[in-house]
């Protein structure tokens, strides 16, 4: 929480912990936990927007509360088993579909894991199978209802969102735009590169970079940024996320002059997502220089000792965040 509040005044909470984040109460007791983390001088400055964790069992009910807490934006939608923590998400998308018609009743943003878990499906290929057996239905039978597909990956997604509805967008993450599937194998297994979904080809890279190179509304950030501790990552089946938290802002903007579209950073990181989710643009300024920062090779993570590897870990990067 003290990295995050460093570069940003608002964030949007994933709920995959353990226990997910299913409740109205459950939101609010993880939202004084985070408050709680931050430093004195962030805990009026910071404001986490806090998501619910869908289930099968996921009711209207609890979206009408969730709606009059003031706290809950958005609700994740992780197909079981796609990520980290989601063994508890939706099995049969039939069973959520009373909810999602209260959440577009309610404005409450669907954010979605965009897919499938099918293990006879390639693991490059479930973000294009989860738009064609999933989201183009959703979008059609609910034109009210906002959809976030988190964390875009693929070329697929990309088209699939920019020649969309208007109530539908996109995050985009600093590691895919600035990887392809090659770094997880640089040298040999490089398990903090290991992600999901997953990295992939160069072509579909390239998409990305078109989409923010496009100027869009309908893109912004989303740093998907995942604290794992080093031994849960470099392990004989490490767990999936790559931790960006310390320098998201820095990578954003080496994608983004990488890509000749630095005339689009501000509306990408500062305006589009809020204009999505209906909020006020942030008034406060940042400053970033291009001046070379060495990133640490390790953070301490919790309170047993133990570190987090951050992306690109002991090396020097172009960008510095100075305000």
């Amino acid at each position: 929480a003290p990295l995050i509040a460093k570069q940003f005044h608002r964030c949007i909470v994933m709920p995959n912990l353990k226990p997910p984040v299913v409740t109205t109460e459950d939101a609010a007791r993880y939202k004084q936990e985070i408050i709680d983390a931050l430093p004195e001088d962030k805990k009026t400055v910071m404001k986490p927007l806090m998501t619910l964790y869908l289930t099968d069992n996921t009711t209207p009910e609890e979206i009408e509360k969730a709606k009059e807490s003031g706290i809950v934006f958005a609700c994740k939608l992780y197909p079981a088993g796609a990520t980290t923590n989601s063994d508890s998400g939706v099995t049969d998308m039939e069973k959520i579909k009373p909810t999602l018609a209260a959440m577009a009743e309610h404005g409450i943003l669907l954010l979605v894991h965009s897919e499938v878990t099918d293990p006879d499906i390639d693991i490059f290929d479930r973000e294009k199978a989860f738009i064609d057996r999933h989201l183009r239905s959703i979008i059609s039978d609910m034109p009210k209802l906002k959809v976030v597909m988190e964390h875009i990956t693929t070329k697929d997604a990309a088209d699939f969102v920019m020649n969309g509805p208007d109530n539908l967008a996109a995050t985009i993450t600093a590691h895919h735009l600035l990887y392809n599937r090659n770094e997880i194998f640089k040298g040999g297994i490089r398990p903090h590169m290991y992600c999901l979904p997953v990295l992939k080809r160069e072509k579909h890279r390239q998409a990305l970079l078109n989409a923010i190179r496009s100027g869009s509304n309908k893109f912004f950030l989303g740093t998907d940024s995942a604290a794992h501790p080093k031994d849960a990552k470099e392990s004989s089946c490490g767990c999936a996320g790559v931790f960006t938290a310390h320098a998201a802002l820095e990578f954003y903007v080496q994608a983004f002059e990488e890509a000749g579209a630095l005339e689009h950073f501000e509306n990408f990181c500062s305006k589009n997502g809020p204009n999505f989710y209906g909020l006020p643009i942030n008034e406060n300024k940042i400053k970033l220089v291009k001046k070379k920062q060495q990133i640490v090779k390790e953070i301490p993570f919790g309170n047993n000792g133990q570190v987090l590897v951050p992306l690109c870990a002991g090396e020097e990067i172009p960008w510095t965040l100075e305000a």
